[in-house]
């Protein structure tokens, strides 16, 4: 969430801006109700300190008086005390409770250079790589071949657990074991890093990611602290339990540092971590329903940085630069997308989409996302870092897809098509499925 300080200093820009994300926000209500919990405040200090000073009194009177009681009007003053603190309190938790509802709701403050749009519809193509895949024959889309390879079965996952499931089998199996395979092998080499960071002109940490298979369940403070919990008619919640199916690997990778104070000399702390993920993904029609490419169970490769306020911007173009060198080495056609403020999402300041041409579809559709989130999450997360000079301060968030390990295949198995129905393997990729050239 935001500092309430800066929505005191900022409270016009704030409205403005929350607008702008699509976001009904009474910036107003919100610090008057400030106001009313800060005078709250004061006012259970005061009476807690004429408490404390008539506490002292009676002690010293019992010093000097050798064991003297309190008299009558003091013990009465005491309990009149007593209950105007309670009563301030109870009135205190009620207004923090709508208090803290409202600064809730607020959201992040998007970039200077995040275009101002209502939808998903005016995001803004800033960049086209490659050109959209040719063939002398009429190509098919991955569901088709898929199919017909016997790499895909959604009846046999419907008989078992209902729609938008399916078994994956065979050479997709080793397609999706290969990318993961080649991406942690990427990530966690620092000449590959440096070698993005010196193409794209970056001041940044050529640190390697560490990897990580991490829980797919967590609890609802620390998935709403993560401020990725709603809509919850998206989410999974497992029955009788204080726990829920995490729906992309950054919410349990996000959230691991809760409550820490991590030292300077840690940062950044970078993570890409392997998930099975699960979403309703509910209202979605159409041409997304056929094939593997947006079902309610899915793996992906995620990238996950915390870094120092100064670098979190860096670390937001080197997770870009990052996805889209992946993309280059595979060799798929695809253009990247700056978010408009309505699709950036709540706690983001930022945000990029990578869309891959899909021929089988014919036209771009997302892979990727990289979402900069600055000490928005970790504000309430209570995540930070003490700098050389001791201070403490709250660090800032990145995460970003590596690959989604079905839209990936997708756009693998419908660029490298072959007329016989075959999908030739990119070149990257052969040394992860025994050099294997076609499949």
């Amino acid at each position: 969430m935001l500092d309430i300080q800066f929505i005191r200093e900022n409270a016009e820009t704030v409205q403005k801006k929350s607008k702008e994300k699509g976001y009904d926000v009474s910036v107003a209500e919100l610090l008057e109700l400030d106001t009313e919990r800060r005078s709250k405040l004061t006012q259970i200090e005061e009476l807690r300190a004429r408490r404390n000073q008539l506490t002292d009194s009676m002690l010293a009177q019992r010093a000097v008086g050798k064991g003297q009681r309190p008299s009558d009007e003091q013990i009465e003053q005491g309990k009149q005390l007593k209950e105007e603190i309670a009563a301030r309190e109870s009135e205190l938790g009620t207004i923090e409770d709508k208090y803290l509802s409202l600064l809730k709701k607020v959201p992040n403050m998007p970039l200077q250079d995040v275009p101002v749009g209502a939808s998903e519809d005016e995001n803004v193509v800033s960049k086209t790589v490659g050109e959209p895949t040719k063939f002398d024959f009429e190509p098919k889309n991955h569901a088709q071949i898929a199919e017909a390879k016997g790499w895909l079965d959604k009846e046999r996952a419907a008989k078992v657990t209902g729609s938008r499931f399916a078994y994956l089998k065979g050479d997709l199996v080793q397609l999706q074991f290969a990318i993961i395979q080649f991406v942690i092998a990427k990530l966690t080499d620092q000449a590959f890093l440096d070698e993005i960071i010196a193409e794209n002109n970056l001041q940044v940490s050529n640190k390697p990611f560490v990897p990580v298979l991490p829980p797919l369940m967590l609890r609802t403070d620390m998935y709403d602290a993560m401020d990725r919990l709603e809509p919850r008619d998206d989410r999974y919640k497992i029955e009788d339990e204080d726990l829920w199916l995490q729906g992309s690997a950054e919410h349990v990778l996000g959230s691991m540092h809760a409550d820490e104070v991590l030292s300077e000399e840690e940062m950044p702390v970078r993570y890409v971590g392997y998930a099975t993920s699960f979403r309703r993904e509910a209202g979605t029609y159409g041409k997304d329903m056929e094939g593997m490419f947006r079902m309610h169970q899915f793996d992906k490769l995620e990238m996950e940085s915390l870094s120092l306020a100064e670098n979190g911007l860096q670390e937001h173009l080197l997770l870009v630069a990052i996805q889209e060198k992946l993309m280059q080495l595979l060799g798929i056609p695809y253009h990247v997308l700056t978010k408009c403020t309505a699709d950036i999402g709540k706690p983001n300041a930022r945000g990029v989409d990578i869309e891959a041409w899909l021929p089988g579809q014919e036209k771009y559709r997302e892979t990727h996302t990289a979402d900069y989130m600055t000490d928005y999450q970790a504000r309430r997360l209570k995540t930070r870092v003490k700098r050389a000079d001791g201070t403490v301060e709250l660090v800032y968030t990145n995460d970003a897809t590596a690959f989604a390990l079905s839209r990936t295949p997708i756009a693998i198995i419908e660029n490298y098509q072959t007329a016989e129905g075959d999908v030739v393997v990119p070149e990257v990729l052969r040394p992860y499925m025994g050099g294997r050239e076609n499949i």
